[in-house]
Order: structure tokens, then sequence, then C-alpha cells
């Protein structure tokens, strides 16, 4: 295993940093200081043929504002808090609003926009920020730490962790988005995908939970058994219609907290590569890239498509903050958050 800075640019905010995580057999991922994200993740298909299945920019500062949120870390409370409002502790606190009537990925510069401070780990590479007290309305001084590690079974382990001095809220993830024919083989939705979840979190037409979760059977939200994400993703079904796709929330089966689990498997036919997710976190969010078209253009100079890539964002609830029947997004000082994603790649 090797770790290397393979890029450094000047920025407003500071520099650019782009490290790479390559194992024996060639394979690697590339990540960033902008919002702690990947970059890219280059692993062979079936014939041993190399490609970057991750979806990106050609250009790095595109990370920085970019509505997609290629490949990053959203906070301090990625997905939705209604009305972008919360209350804790008896106070009420107030967010940006920057998704129709919500407060979406932590405000409109949030953690996915701004630089962190990256160092390699001997084994992979972390990226740390302090989020001051009152930053885009949260409470409290919250630092935060993403660390990465690759191994030679092509597997990137993602480690969330954070700490507070005052009560606050968190909700950490990786806003990756796939393509496992390749980031430039346009649409995604031939993949098959299958979820270890029996209930989803219905939503209103914002995209905010109602407070129930409810029985995939029956329904177009059901994955237990791998099926192409496009198979009923023009069902005349709300959540599909409020989305234009899916860009939902599912609650895994047997969830127990700080206890790993199997969460998703996602495969490409023609290519036979194969992704397989575990964590430690109670949702996934599918979002089948239904808003992709105008983002910066690709890695390879192309411009994006709609659903030109599927993100799996293991992460707890959203609105989690107004929902106390749901997974609890509290965080108090002496508590330490501390959550893990695993992208596990290979082919059949």
């Amino acid at each position: 295993m090797t770790v290397s800075k393979i890029s450094t640019e000047p920025h407003a905010q500071g520099e650019i940093e782009v490290f790479r995580l390559a194992n024996a057999a060639g394979a690697y991922v590339d990540v960033c200081n902008i919002g702690a994200g990947i970059t890219a993740v280059v692993v062979p298909d079936r014939e041993g043929r190399m490609a970057d299945v991750a979806l990106g920019y050609r250009a790095y500062a595109d990370y920085v504002g970019d509505g997609a949120c290629f490949g990053k870390t959203p906070g301090r409370f990625a997905n939705r808090i209604a009305g972008g409002r919360f209350t804790l502790d008896g106070k009420e606190y107030r967010l940006a609003v920057n998704n129709g009537p919500n407060h979406l990925h932590g405000g409109p510069t949030g953690f996915a926009n701004r630089l962190w401070q990256g160092e390699t780990t001997g084994d992979g590479v972390a990226f740390t920020r302090t989020s001051p007290d009152g930053e885009e309305g949260y409470p409290g001084t919250l630092t935060a730490r993403i660390a990465y590690a690759w191994d030679d079974d092509c597997c990137l382990t993602v480690l969330l962790e954070a700490a507070c001095d005052a009560p606050t809220i968190v909700n950490l993830t990786n806003h990756s988005y796939w393509n496992l024919a390749g980031e430039n083989a346009g649409s995604v939705l031939g993949h098959k995908l299958r979820l270890r979840a029996s209930r989803w979190l219905p939503t209103d037409e914002t995209l905010i939970p109602t407070g129930e979760l409810a029985g995939v059977a029956g329904t177009p939200m059901d994955f237990r058994t791998s099926k192409p994400l496009g198979r009923d993703i023009r069902a005349d079904f709300p959540a599909l219609r409020y989305g234009k796709g899916y860009d939902n929330c599912w609650a895994v089966d047997d969830w127990r907290a700080d206890e790993e689990t199997t969460v998703a498997e996602l495969y490409d036919p023609k290519s036979g590569r194969r992704l397989s997710v575990r964590s430690t976190q109670p949702g996934v969010q599918v979002y089948t890239g239904n808003w992709l078209a105008g983002s910066p253009l690709s890695k390879s100079g192309r411009p994006y498509a709609d659903y030109d890539g599927v993100a799996i964002e293991c992460q707890g609830f959203p609105d989690a903050p107004n929902r106390p029947d749901f997974p609890s997004a509290e965080l108090r000082p002496g508590e330490a958050y501390r959550r893990t994603i695993r992208f596990r790649f290979d082919v059949r």
C-alpha cells in the first residue's frame, strides 16, 4: 500500500490537496481536502481493465459549491431538516433554508464546501475540521475527522468522527456517486441494486419524512431482491414523482448502534463490477442522480446527464432532530460520534 500527495493547487480558501491511496494491484483511490471527499476510485472489471467508477469533475476547484456534492462529506447535518429549524434542550435553532423550504446538507456552505486539513496516516489519509459555534446556525464548536483507508482487497473504509464542546446535532456521510461501468459511461439505471431494508421513510413533496416507517413490499421501493435501478423509476408513485426518481431513505434491517452490517449491493452486469456497502449507520439514502444535468464538466470532459450515477449514503435519518422516535442525532460534550462505512469492490 502506498499513500502519496499527488496534487496541490492554490484556492481562495487556501491550498487544494489531493492524496492517492494505491494497493498492490494498482487499484487506487484519490481523496481531496475539499469537503474531505473522494475524487476517484479506479478498480478492475471482470477482464482486469481499470476504470474510474466515482463521478467527479475535470477541475478540482469545481468541487467547491457544486450542487451535486460529488464525493464529499456534507455536514454538520447531512440530508434535510424541516423548515431549517430544530429544538435542542428547549431552545430553538434556526438554520439556513437552502432546499425549497428546508435546510439541506449543513447549509449553503456547510462542511462540503470548505477546505479541510489533510494528513497521511501511514495506511491512509485523514481530514480534520473545526466548525465554530454558530456556523450555519448550529450550536457548539464541533471538531470532525474523516479518515480513509484502502486495502489490497479493494475495500475503502471511511471513518467519520466528531466531538463537541456544547450540545449539538451531527449526521455525517459520504456523498459519492457511483457508476460501475466507469464515470464516463452514461446512465446508471441498468445497474442492479439490493438493499437490506424492508422499511423506508415516506416523505412529503419537499422530501421531509412524515415520521412513518412503511413496508416496501408491493411498492417500487422494494430492493430486498436485486433489481435494475430503472425498472420502477417511472412508476406512478408519490416518492418517485416528488424527486423525479429515487431520493429516499431506507431503514436498515436489524440495525443496532455501533454494530456494522451489510447495507447494500450494487452490480453492473456489463463490467461485472460489484460494490458491497457495510455500515454502522441506521439509514441509507439512495439518490439516482435525478438532477445531475448542468453540473460542471466530468473528468472526461463531457457534460453530465441526469441518472449518470447513484449515491448510496449511509447516514442517520433525515429530520431526526425533529423526530424523537428516530435514532438520535444529538451529540453532547464527552460523547464520541463514530460511524463507519465500507465500500468494497470486486467482480463476478
